[in-house]
């Protein structure tokens, strides 16, 4: 099903043949903010700004109707510890796809006006996010629970660093995180591997060899916190979770994913959805979130709600969490979570957009995909014991941390 490459310079490439008018490829580089030094702050989402002003054979214009022009879309996106660029378009066009992708990662040439003009769009873009505590206090969450650590930080970065970037911060930054052997191009669509690997040869082959030789810092060691914040908002903004598995703790990552689905996943059927939105009817939103990192991860349930419904909405949290550390899932119970995920899993999937996406990520990352059948046979290889054991480690009330962004 899935097909792989590497090129002599060490970036590799994943394909998915599939029958479809419109196919997906993406570069993935395994750099993030996380990589960046304190004065960098923002500079790795700024790059991904500021690689389609402009390249040593085209201007910004260019750049951007280069495939608007035939109907397909370029997008990008930083997250801690990725960067990607990638298209969706017309079958025909993945000559075309593939060599622009190539000239505004190895070419762009960041020309100072575009930069400035860029600068003004990404402070607008802090500010808007500054405007929304429901998005806000993830990033808050995240500050406390690493806050001597790059990974503690937004990925947006801050007004007065955005001011200070310009092009020889721009390419100290890639020269010192974008290597070839940290890259990944991964594409879903109707094109053979041999044709493809040919296209990926003509416009990547080209590219030096440049591989990683530093690694990336560990992160210091977690103090749990309770902090409430005051602040003129509608509602209350909660937050409660910890530290949890890391990407490459495979086993733990696919138990907790499990048990993180169950209390409150997507399901409208998740505990927390059911306690407190259904029957007590005390929060319009309530989520729990999982993040694998490379060296860590982080767990934290979301509610917000208004001043009333504050205390008992915490109250029913640690209590579904306290449940769910005593009580074992019965056959049943793990039979349905087990089927409700792999469900949701191949509704996912069905999109090749979001599979392009996550194979990607997963080669980048593992040097491999799992296919959805492989991925399921995991997910029913899980224990009532194992999702018991799992809940008492990271759901340990000494080791949760709460934040609140508490209406005035």
């Amino acid at each position: 099903m899935y097909q792989y490459y590497t090129l002599e310079n060490g970036i590799r490439l994943v394909h998915k043949e599939v029958k479809s008018e419109v196919a997906h490829v993406g570069l993935f580089i395994n750099a993030g903010s996380r990589d960046e030094l304190p004065e960098e702050h923002g500079i790795a989402h700024f790059i991904e700004h500021t690689l389609f002003k402009g390249t040593e054979k085209r201007k910004a214009f260019h750049v951007i109707n280069r495939l608007e022009q035939v109907g397909a879309e370029l997008n990008a996106y930083t997250t801690k510890e990725e960067t990607v660029i990638y298209a969706s378009f017309i079958k025909d066009y993945y000559s075309r796809t593939l060599e622009l992708i190539s000239d505004i990662t190895f070419h762009s040439v960041f020309p100072e006006k575009e930069l400035n003009k860029e600068k003004g769009v990404v402070i607008e873009e802090i500010n808007s996010y500054k405007d929304d505590p429901s998005e806000m206090i993830f990033d808050h969450f995240e500050e406390l629970l690493y806050p001597h650590d790059s990974l503690g930080r937004n990925i947006l970065g801050k007004n007065a660093n955005i001011r200070k970037f310009n092009k020889k911060k721009i390419e100290k930054f890639m020269s010192n995180n974008y290597h070839t052997d940290q890259m990944v191009i991964c594409s879903v669509g109707e094109i053979s591997f041999a044709k493809l690997i040919k296209n990926v040869e003509l416009y990547f082959g080209c590219v030096p060899e440049n591989r990683r030789e530093q690694k990336r810092v560990a992160v210091q060691r977690y103090e749990p916190f309770d902090k409430t914040i005051k602040k003129k908002v509608y509602q209350n903004h909660l937050l409660i979770g910890n530290v949890a598995y890391s990407n490459f703790q495979q086993r733990e990552k696919i138990i907790f994913t499990l048990l993180n689905n169950i209390l409150g996943g997507t399901g409208l059927n998740s505990r927390l959805n059911m306690s407190i939105r259904e029957r007590s009817g005390y929060a319009y939103h309530v989520e729990s979130n999982y993040t694998p990192y490379y060296d860590t991860g982080v767990f934290n349930i979301y509610v917000g709600c208004n001043n009333g419904y504050l205390q008992k909405s915490i109250d029913i949290v640690h209590k579904e969490l306290s449940l769910v550390k005593k009580q074992k899932l019965g056959p049943m119970q793990l039979k349905m979570a087990k089927q409700q995920f792999v469900g949701q899993m191949a509704i996912y999937f069905e999109s090749n957009l979001n599979e392009m996406l996550s194979l990607g990520k997963s080669t980048l990352f593992f040097n491999k995909v799992d296919t959805v059948h492989e991925m399921a046979l995991k997910i029913e290889s899980v224990t009532a014991s194992e999702i018991l054991d799992v809940a008492n480690e990271i759901f340990d009330n000494d080791k949760l941390s709460t934040l609140v962004y508490k209406k005035n």
